[in-house]
């Protein structure tokens, strides 16, 4: 995608010299996230700590994305030390970063696969190889999400006999939480590009702000229009026929289709089913964990810190970003970071390969 007419995707490497050389000089690139939509800053990462603590402060995040990063995590890592001992080492530190999304320990065990079956010479190279290949496919899905989405905004607008498709989102599941493209905001880019008038519903999502903060920093630079809402405001929309259908990310979806997303996304799927708007889930393969079935009791939720919810990061009328508290001082707060939505209140899942009810996604991937 392009800021400012230059492309960038989020994440990088930047290797200047030959790897096996001591004088190497690398490190992997990323948009330090923390920072927008006040400032656009590229941070170098240049070993497996500064990968981690990049996941654990969400200077990186979005399911795929961290995915990546844990890929390249793992690429610092073994230029580190290609021993099978550092290589476990440094595969439990990134698995315990985040434990929500499921492409986090997909990449690491791809990544854990394809070294340890390599002589130890060869891993280094091997590993920055593999991390760009999972790069490039995640790109790849994506643009595949986007385009097989695309069909149902150009259906809802011959639906609804309206000038403008209406679609709320919630979080951030665009580019900036992927390689490229985005998983929930990729239809929506490619029914702009082919020229529809597409309105988008952004959730500001409390209590990190994801969608104030970043869904509406890019759909702003790629020119779509958009109106933030409150997270309490979606129910109201659907209630006044202002939403045509809702479309959101996955951190994680159950081989029956129960969808793990940004605390949240359960509320609008009951809203979204109450008042028929269908509710769509856009989620590249590698987020779909076969091995469970039911979200409720088989997905460990994230507890973050209780700070984010009782404080708020903004811009001040001096230029500076500032943290102000928003609870009484001595006021306790609960921070699960992801909820679940049943299967039953999903209308479709949009992957790579089509567009299927939940109780076709196994059918979809035999």
């Amino acid at each position: 995608m392009k800021i400012d007419e230059k492309y960038y995707r989020t994440i990088w490497p930047n290797i200047t010299a030959d790897l096996h050389k001591n004088d190497a000089i690398l490190s992997v690139e990323i948009i330090d996230q923390t920072m927008l939509p006040h400032r656009f800053e590229v941070k170098a990462i240049n070993s497996l700590q500064g990968m981690v603590a990049a996941i654990k402060t969400m200077q990186v995040r979005g399911a795929p994305l961290i995915g990546a990063a844990a890929a390249y995590g793992m690429a610092l890592a073994v230029h580190e030390n290609a021993s099978d001992i550092h290589i476990e080492k440094s595969a439990k530190a990134l698995l315990q970063s985040r434990p929500t999304a499921v492409n986090l320990a997909w990449a690491v065990k791809r990544m854990q696969q394809h070294l340890k079956a390599l002589p130890q010479e060869a891993r280094c190279n091997a590993a920055w190889q593999e991390a760009a290949l999972i790069c490039e496919e995640d790109v790849q899905m994506n643009h595949a999400i986007g385009q097989h989405g695309l069909s149902l905004i150009q259906t809802a607008l011959t639906k609804n006999g309206k000038n403008t498709v209406n679609i709320l989102t919630h979080c951030n599941a665009g580019w900036l939480a992927t390689v490229d493209w985005g998983t929930a905001l990729a239809p929506i880019y490619a029914a702009h590009d082919a020229g529809m008038n597409i309105h988008v519903w952004v959730d500001e999502t409390r209590p990190r702000n994801q969608g104030a903060s970043l869904t509406a920093w890019e759909l702003g630079k790629h020119g779509i229009p958009h109106t933030v809402i409150s997270d309490n405001a979606g129910g109201h929309l659907m209630q006044h026929d202002q939403v045509d259908m809702v479309i959101v990310g996955a951190d994680r979806v159950t081989s029956k289709g129960d969808v793990c997303n940004k605390i949240g996304t359960y509320l609008k799927a009951l809203a979204a089913f109450d008042n028929k708007v269908p509710f769509y889930a856009a989620v590249p393969s590698p987020t779909i964990d076969w091995t469970i079935q039911d979200g409720l009791s088989d997905i460990e939720i994230e507890m973050r810190d209780a700070d984010e919810v009782s404080y708020m990061i903004g811009l001040a009328s001096d230029g500076s970003i500032q943290s102000v508290r928003v609870t009484p001082e001595h006021t306790h707060a609960l921070n699960p970071a992801f909820d679940v939505t049943p299967a039953r209140l999903v209308s479709g899942i949009i992957t790579e390969r089509g567009i299927t009810t939940p109780s076709a996604l196994k059918q979809l991937f035999k």
